[in-house]
């Protein structure tokens, strides 16, 4: 695929659908975000009209213009097994031949955990970083992804790792801090023992953490103490869309 082309990239959310076409030299959105609410029933179908009006809108008449699709789900071979904030008939759907008939184009689908550690690491906090890259987004829950020299490594659901007999995610995600109403410095103790855990099993070159809080990141990350370098992420909530991007570009060829 030509350097200068702009594959669309859409963030599948539990509340909205975004989409953008993407700019891969520069990593950047080629024109203004377009967001529509997700449907009530957020069953494939209706997803995938949503989906396919935000992708009519920028690219209707160029059918060789690939798209991205990140779902909150595990997704593997282009198969759906889970459902995070979306209807539940999605499990077992095969959203990339749904996705590809409905939008008569290639598509690429995957979790957008992992959408979001791609775009961070070829355009944001982890560019030019070799070894094994794992980025946490930390919201209601914990989402991750885990890239090694270059390569993701799909659906790693480190957020669910256990910690005290119950997923690290119930007491460690942003959410648990802003229901428990803790300071920054309680907060960051369960961090430590969550970042301290994957760095035993896993031994990482660079921690990338993002997430709303990821704002705040002077508040917390000074407070943990690790071998690998931690970082906020740099790209905010277009790290999906331009990942997914990426990957439909690359996908493409």
């Amino acid at each position: 695929m030509s350097k200068h082309a702009r594959p669309i990239g859409v963030d599948v959310g539990g509340s909205g659908i975004k989409g953008a076409p993407v700019d891969l030299n520069k990593g950047e959105f080629a024109d203004d975000r377009l967001r529509i609410d997700t449907p009530k029933e957020s069953t494939p179908d209706a997803v995938a009209d949503v989906i396919a009006e935000i992708v009519d809108h920028f690219a209707k008449d160029d059918r060789k213009v690939p798209v991205g699709i990140t779902v909150p789900a595990v997704v593997t071979r282009g198969l759906v097994r889970t459902a995070a904030n979306i209807d539940r008939s999605w499990i077992g759907t095969d959203a990339v031949r749904l996705l590809s008939d409905r939008l008569n184009r290639q598509v690429v689908v995957t979790n957008d955990a992992d959408a979001a550690g791609i775009g961070e690491l070829e355009y944001g906090a982890g560019r030019g970083t070799s070894g094994l890259v794992i980025m946490t987004t930390l919201g209601t829950g914990i989402g991750t992804a885990l890239i090694n020299d270059g390569e993701l490594v799909p659906n790693s659901e480190l957020g669910h790792l256990r910690i005290d007999g119950e997923d690290a995610e119930k007491s460690t995600s942003s959410a648990a801090r802003e229901n428990e109403d803790l300071s920054w410095e309680e907060w960051a103790e369960r961090l430590q023992r969550y970042y301290a855990r994957l760095e035993d099993l896993l031994w990482p070159d660079l921690f990338i953490v993002g997430g709303g809080v990821a704002k705040h990141a002077d508040q917390f990350l000074p407070l943990l103490h690790l071998r690998a370098p931690i970082v906020a992420a740099r790209l905010g909530n277009a790290a999906g869309i331009i990942g997914a991007a990426f990957l439909a570009s690359r996908a493409q060829g």
